[in-house]
């Protein structure tokens, strides 16, 4: 019922403002040509990210763009394969055509339009350490949205296998990262080791990666940075498109399917998409890791409106995730057993029915997405609703550990329109979640409420070759821990949290000439203690240990500055960029031996507190382009983090990485975009570990290797492609891995599970019209 008072609500919503706002339309004329040849560029891909508007040009280059507002500047971008990206800032009150001249390059098309920050504007006129990835490389077979971005240098992942990641930026995790889809802050099981994203993996076109403090922009949790999921872009005037994308994996039988359909009708939009994926156990190099499998359904739409005065755009999704767990016990053989004693049979491992315990993970979110044009500017509006449930199935279909947790979100901006290269911006935004245990059974964290609110303002100056921006914020936190008994004893004790906190960012670009670029930030941020780190008292499955949070924890506080250099030459591109940042009261949880039994076991006791820390790093690109048909990229990443209290290493830092791919992109009669590759992923080794509760990790290096093309069935393209991960079947533990030595148990730390083994995907992707 709550439900579908809430799709009630938004129709009435659309259609309130779809009269309010109404305006004059306007339609926008161009053209796109090559540079040099002057010669028209059929089927170019136009779009104005900050209006949610695409157009594709006709045989003789030419588009339009039609229900425009009358007045406002916007940033238009245009990508057309085997150019350089272009983008105009056009005033739309000013001019009625817009033309475009691209320029040639043997460097792979750049996503170069940042729309994560807070302005929309072209990588080298913002300031923040970003990356994007673009739908060509996020069909890159992966086995779940984290490990698909996790190739960005400075973004790593922690991982339960193949089935759960953990994105990690610049050595933080958890909490500290802001995942957007959207437009809102995804709410789930950040805090915990073993909970992946719930987001389709498939379901977004672009993912952009900001790397670095963003509270400015995003409050509390944006300390490490944000992952930005943009949602397809809306379909042209008129056509209906879809995708099929298929995928199959032979290291555990993953198969993964989806399926998608977009529309525009006079600027009612839509889309749909439904995803199901499957996987039995994963295999290593010695065997096959038992009850490792999951499945994995995903249903996804989108119905909006695009007018003259801006868009609203209502996104609804569902995510369910059931993943099998396994705690480890071994015979004196080394091999696996079950709890009641008996040995893992080889036919297990293939069976794509998950043994217990396991989890069951569902996520619903609700996404009103807005922006308006309103007097002298325009008004981003965004409101989500999420819930997200995570059961824990230890022997049956009934839950010993149940989180429900609601959600509910607000975030409001309102631009003003650029005047002599000043453009200020005002922002605020709310949230609210409330979780409760449904289980009777176990429990790690109490029933809680929290609240949040903050506002900022935020300007930013161009001139000539330079942008400089600067901001500041204030942002509250609230957090409620309701008391608990258990057979008579207090299992949680009530407790009550008030945080408060200014911070402000400062950044700055310069481009030298076309091809150099350089561009640095300066910034404090905070986080606010959650709810798990605070009142913990319990076994956290899936983890191996009993956690004890803290009532009395202090807000994290960083302070980080970095800078960037940044080359785009005709054949070679690179960029160079470093960073620090000092997090007072660092809060992570520790064991110092002390153990307790619950539930009959003995586990490891590990206590939230707090630390001083530093990390530093740096991270580099080069790639050489000599001809057209091979491309050369290399990419490095290292942090190093120190615990500046006790004087020695932070725990679960990413090791340092590089990673080197050569492709070969031949001209193949009959086909488009033909490619074969290889690569080497390196990581060094990790000996900087906390002695105490950690063990190192030696270092590794895997072979990869790739073939694809893009063939024509009469006028329908059809994508197919093979790759091969860890092609040698190398034995490794990745240094974030939650199996490796020391994590799974705390009496055998020489117990760890390797990194999956030799895995080859054989992958389809269909691109289709229906109506044109």
């Amino acid at each position: 019922m709550k439900k579908l008072q809430l799709f009630s609500f938004v129709i009435l919503y659309t259609l309130l403002f779809n009269t309010a706002f109404a305006g004059v339309l306007k339609d926008i004329k161009g053209k796109v040509t090559d540079a040099s040849t002057q010669q028209t560029l059929p089927g170019a891909t136009i779009f104005i990210p900050d209006l949610k508007v695409t157009a594709i040009t006709n045989n003789d280059g030419e588009f339009t763009i039609k229900n425009l507002s009358s007045k406002g500047s916007y940033l238009i971008e245009v990508h057309y394969i085997g150019y350089k990206t272009a983008t105009k800032i056009v005033n739309l009150s000013a001019i009625n055509t817009v033309e475009f001249e691209l320029q040639p390059t043997a460097i792979e098309t750049r996503e170069v339009v940042i729309t994560g920050a807070l302005i929309s504007s072209t990588s080298k006129r913002n300031s923040a350490s970003s990356a994007v990835l673009g739908k060509d490389q996020l069909l890159q077979p992966a086995s779940n949205l984290i490990d698909a971005i996790a190739k960005i240098p400075g973004v790593s992942q922690i991982t339960t296998g193949p089935s759960i990641s953990k994105p990690v930026i610049r050595g933080l995790g958890y909490n500290r990262i802001v995942t957007l889809d959207d437009g809102i802050k995804q709410q789930g099981q950040q805090w915990g080791d073993e909970h992946g994203i719930e987001i389709d993996q498939f379901k977004s076109d672009r993912v952009e990666v900001l790397r670095g403090a963003a509270s400015l922009m995003y409050g509390s949790d944006a300390l490490g940075g944000v992952i930005n999921l943009l949602e397809p872009s809306t379909a042209p005037e008129g056509q209906i498109k879809g995708e099929l994308v298929t995928n199959y994996s032979t290291n555990n039988g993953l198969t993964a399917n989806s399926l998608m359909l977009t529309g525009n009708e006079n600027g009612f939009v839509w889309r749909a998409r439904g995803t199901y994926k499957n996987a039995y156990s994963f295999k290593t190099p010695t065997g096959y890791f038992p009850n490792s499998g999951f499945n994995e359904t995903d249903l996804s739409g989108m119905v909006g409106l695009n007018k003259s005065w801006g868009y609203t755009h209502l996104n609804v999704s569902n995510f369910r995730n059931n993943i099998g767990f396994y705690d480890p016990a071994l015979d004196a053989n080394g091999n696996f057993l079950k709890e009641d004693g008996d040995p893992f049979l080889s036919s297990d491992f293939k069976s794509r029915s998950l043994d217990y315990p396991r989890q069951d993970i569902r996520h619903f979110k609700i996404a009103l997405n807005n922006n308006f044009i309103l007097g002298n500017g325009n008004l981003k509006a965004d409101f989500g609703y999420q819930q997200n449930q995570r059961r824990e199935l230890e022997d049956g279909p009934e839950p010993a550990l149940f989180f429900d947790l609601k959600s509910y979100n607000a975030d409001l901006k309102y631009y003003l329109y650029e005047s002599n290269g000043w453009q200020p911006v005002f922002g605020l935004s709310a949230d609210a979640g409330h979780s409760e245990n449904k289980a009777t059974d176990e429990f790690l964290i109490p029933d809680y409420d929290t609240y949040g609110l903050g506002v900022f303002a935020y300007i930013k100056k161009n001139w000539e070759n330079n942008t400089l921006s600067i901001g500041a914020r204030y942002d509250f936190r609230k957090n409620n821990g309701k008391q608990l008994f258990v057979e008579d004893e207090e299992q949680f004790a009530p407790f009550e949290n008030k945080f408060s906190n200014v911070s402000g960012a400062l950044g700055f670009t310069h481009q030298f000439n076309d091809e150099w670029n350089f561009k640095a930030n300066a910034g404090s941020a905070f986080r606010a203690p959650n709810p798990a780190e605070l009142g913990s008292n319990g076994v956290h499955e899936g983890t191996f240990r009993y956690e004890i949070g803290n009532p009395n924890l202090s807000p994290e506080r960083s302070y980080q500055v970095d800078a960037a250099l940044e080359y785009e030459g005709k054949i070679v591109s690179a960029s160079a960029s470093i960073y620090n940042n000092y997090v007072h009261n660092f809060i992570y949880a520790s064991n110092n031996g002390e153990t307790i039994n619950a539930e009959g076991s003995d586990y490891p006791v590990y206590r939230y507190g707090q630390v001083n820390a530093n990390l530093y790093g740096a991270e580099a690109t080069l790639t050489i382009h000599p001809v057209p048909f091979i491309h050369f990229e290399n990419t490095f990443g290292y942090v190093h983090a120190q615990n500046n209290t006790l004087n020695r290493p932070l725990a679960f830092i990413p090791a340092g990485t590089l990673r080197n791919e050569l492709r070969f992109e031949p001209k193949i009669k009959g086909t488009n975009d033909a490619y074969l590759s290889v690569g080497i992923n390196s990581a060094f080794k990790q000996s900087r570990v906390d002695e105490v509760f950690e063990t190192p990790t030696s270092g590794y290096t895997l072979l990869n290797a790739g073939i694809g093309a893009t063939f024509n069935l009469g006028k329908q393209p059809v994508r197919l492609s093979v790759s091969a991960n860890n092609l040698l079947d190398q034995k490794y533990y990745d240094a974030l891995s939650r199996y490796k030595p020391g994590r799974l148990s705390q009496e055998d730390p020489t117990l760890g599970i390797y990194n999956p083994g030799r895995n080859i995907t054989f992958g389809l992707y269909v691109p289709f019209t229906l109506l044109k």
